[in-house]
């Protein structure tokens, strides 16, 4: 987002709206919000041109699609020149598995979060793919006791 954009208290709440429900019509925000429909959608038009709606997406239930076990990793890498940290970095972003990756201020060097159906299947990830990069110095695995909140 290149120019600053002044949100109001009503394009917040259709912020609050579509972040909850992404599908609601224009008729249903304009509703919620206050206002009649085409200035709603003239409003939602605008923060789509502005960057400040990204995009819409579904949320899938990674359990249903096999990938019910997901391991958060703190990475860090021995690495002295630029061309290893990206070559380290595009290596593991086209992994299918690995769902996020942030490289981090300080330490950990990435906070990489993935997920795989089991244990079994981390273990092959693991082992296949990410044990052995140029670079890796240290790998450190996060399994979660429970999800309190998420709002992916």
């Amino acid at each position: 987002m290149g120019n600053e954009i002044r949100l109001d208290a009503v394009d917040r709440e259709i912020l609050f709206h579509l972040a909850s429900d992404g599908r609601l019509t224009n008729v249903e925000l304009a509703r919620r919000v206050g206002l009649t429909p085409p200035p709603c959608l003239r409003r939602v038009k605008r923060l789509e041109d502005a960057g400040v709606i990204a995009g819409y997406r579904a949320v899938i239930d990674p359990a249903a699609t096999g990938r019910g076990l997901e391991v958060l990793l703190d990475i860090e890498i021995q690495a002295q020149d630029l061309k290893t940290v990206q070559e380290f970095e595009t290596t593991v972003a086209a992994y299918e598995e690995v769902t996020e990756l942030r490289r981090m201020f300080g330490r950990p060097d990435y906070l990489m979060r993935v997920a795989v159906a089991d244990h079994a299947a981390y273990e092959a990830f693991m082992s296949g793919k990410l044990i052995g990069l140029p670079g890796l110095l240290r790998v450190e695995s996060h399994l979660t006791m429970k999800l309190i909140k998420s709002n992916r």
